[in-house]
């Protein structure tokens, strides 16, 4: 019975270090795809505000605490990327946007929101 088990793990532990080596090569490439915005990186997430009408979304951009003007562009860019892979364009009609006064924009632990909607032709 011990036979039977040693002789499959060499082709375990093969399909093991492959995946580890597949996680690894796929987390490098990633990095290496960041956008820095004024020298830092920012990571943002777009998602649409409203299952119903995905053309309304929203942008949360983390770490706005390394600079509020690089925050801000990291936001502009995260929803142009949403309104490119979801609809084909990258114009916008912001409702709270990169543009706001510092006043208007919802700021919560080191984040800053932004909501628009992508513009159809």
């Amino acid at each position: 019975m011990a036979e039977r088990i040693w002789h499959k793990a060499p082709g375990r532990m093969a399909v093991a270090l492959l995946l580890v080596a597949t996680v690894a090569v796929a987390g490098c490439s990633k990095k290496s795809e960041r956008v820095y915005f004024n020298g830092n990186y920012y990571p943002s997430k777009a998602r649409a505000a409203d299952k119903a009408d995905r053309k309304r979304f929203t942008v949360s951009v983390r770490r706005a605490d390394q600079g509020r003007a690089g925050a801000r562009e990291a936001g502009r860019y995260g929803g142009k990327q949403y309104c490119l892979k979801n609809f084909g364009t990258s114009e916008i009609a912001w409702t709270v946007g990169p543009d706001a006064p510092d006043a208007v924009l919802a700021r919560q632990s080191g984040r800053l929101t932004f909501s628009g909607t992508c513009v159809l032709w």
